[in-house]
């Protein structure tokens, strides 16, 4: 029931949290949109799995203590563990506290309910769920006058019970007045027929604006800045192309092991757990050409129809383009039972985009676990300054780059050559540098919010622009599935 839960609510909780209303309407603009005044339940299906404990509900917080969900929203965990509202808040407890204020966690613990299901697709336990959804609204409209309630469903579940939980949701559990949106987390397959099933399993029952496939990486502060910088300064847009650029590095780096995941990375491999999906989707926001329109209605399609051709002008990668690696020890996973595994744990890949601005310009990915840090980067080396070498005497002048750190630490800077102080007159190679942390947020309290916040926000906001299409996904492993299995099939030793 809804009523002994509604009550421990805070009843104004909007004005107990200080958060200028301004500040929040400025940099987001939710306060003047629609479905902020409607009604909001959230579903979190698989609410027991770590990703929806370590992930899914913090951020959902991070957005609750901002003043970003509708005042009314309550969020229903789904999964087949037979708990309590009261146990599913326990459990939650942990992950949440010293993420918000101690009386803002306990607001929204009290609005966190749980669904137990014999299964993913249980009918019966999705319909009991829809009453209790269907009452609190009903509620809503009576107490409240919002006519209008709106539903977001978050699979945080394996890609093998998409099409029953799909199934259940669209028979039993939609909106009858509002919008119902799937937000469905990766893998989207392990080669272009296993992906193409995939979006046959939820296309059966949801329209593509019904869908946000997501990938936490478009989430990330430097990949939503990607449209500024490069469209907003006419300097970057006039360089970017093969007459000025030498190479396009894009790295992602891990200082530990698989750690208990071998199991799953051992079916994948790091080409198709980072390469294929983020780093690929990271490359095509860096690459791609200008839509005409960045921001506003129907600027999502724009944005995801240059990515598109940006990934139609990507020739398949042929082995003669890829270098794997295996570190020491990955099979000590007691996770992994194949002691022989040749997966791939590094690996790097050389692609090209034939197109008039990248043609001959080499785009490097580059990723690996068990390596020396922990760093996701991308990287713009630019072609060596006109005869430098001649004017300065045979020395070697280093090449600039423009260096986008991605994690740990938000950063942008250019990496410029000056002259080296004292009497010496020889180039050296400096930094122009912005830092996040104590660039913007040195003096508050503020930072910058998690990618899964953003990116959930996003859903609610209806935009699209930060979600992976199905036409991108297809091309996507289109360009890496032939290597992928000549891989497998061949069984490549890596180095």
């Amino acid at each position: 029931s809804y009523g002994k839960d509604t009550m421990t609510m805070t009843k104004e909780r909007r004005t107990s949290v200080r958060v200028d209303s301004k500040t929040v309407e400025k940099v987001t603009h939710v306060s003047d949109e629609q479905w902020i005044r409607e009604g909001l339940v959230i579903v979190i299906v698989g609410a027991s799995g770590d990703l929806a404990k370590k992930k899914t509900y913090p951020s959902l917080l991070s957005l609750f203590s901002g003043n970003l969900l509708p005042s009314n929203v309550i969020i229903y965990g789904y999964a087949r563990s037979k708990i309590s509202n009261v146990q599913l808040r326990e459990k939650l407890r942990p992950y949440l506290e010293g993420k918000a204020k101690s009386d803002v966690v306990e607001d929204f613990l009290s609005r966190c309910r749980y669904q137990a299901g014999d299964s993913y697709g249980d009918l019966k336990s999705w319909s009991a769920l829809n009453n209790c959804i269907t009452h609190y609204e009903e509620h809503l409209k009576v107490a409240k006058g919002i006519d209008k309630s709106n539903r977001l469903f978050y699979f945080a579940i394996p890609p093998n019970v998409f099409a029953e939980t799909g199934g259940a949701i669209k028979s039993a559990c939609m909106s009858l007045n509002g919008f119902s949106r799937m937000i469905v987390e990766k893998p989207f397959g392990r080669d272009l027929e296993s992906c193409k099933d995939i979006l046959h399993r939820l296309g059966q029952y949801f329209d593509e604006q019904s869908l946000f496939r997501i990938d936490h990486y478009l989430g990330k502060e430097l990949v939503q800045n990607l449209m500024v910088m490069r469209f907003s300064n006419l300097w970057m847009e006039n360089m970017f192309n093969r007459n000025f650029v030498q190479c396009i590095m894009l790295t992602f780096k891990e200082p530990f092991g698989t750690e208990g995941r071998g199991g799953y990375f051992d079916q994948y491999g790091i080409i198709r757990d980072i390469i294929q999906n983020h780093l690929l989707q990271v490359m095509s926001l860096l690459c791609m050409e200008c839509p005409n329109k960045l921001d506003g209605p129907d600027s999502g399609e724009k944005i995801r129809n240059e990515k598109v051709r940006l990934l139609e002008s990507m020739p398949p990668v042929t082995i003669d383009e890829v270098f794997l690696g295996q570190y020491e020890g990955y099979t000590d996973d007691e996770t992994i039972t194949n002691k022989d595994s040749n997966c791939p744990t590094f690996a790097i890949i050389r692609c090209f985009i034939n197109n008039p601005r990248w043609a001959g310009v080499p785009i490097i990915f580059k990723a690996g676990k068990a390596l020396n840090e922990r760093k996701a980067e991308m990287r713009v080396q630019f072609k060596p300054a006109p005869a430098a070498e001649t004017l300065f005497g045979g020395i070697e002048v280093p090449r600039n780059e423009l260096v986008m750190k991605l994690q740990p630490g938000e950063s942008v800077y250019l990496k410029s050559n000056i002259k080296t102080p004292g009497f010496s007159s020889t180039p050296i190679q400096s930094e122009l540098e912005v830092k996040y942390d104590t660039r913007y947020f040195a003096k508050s309290h503020a930072s910058n919010p998690d990618a899964y916040s953003r990116l959930i926000l996003d859903v609610l906001r209806g935009r699209s622009a930060n979600f992976v299409r199905s036409d991108e996904l297809i091309r996507a492993w289109e360009i890496f599935t032939p290597v992928l299995h000549q891989i497998d099939n061949e069984n490549i030793c890596p180095h």
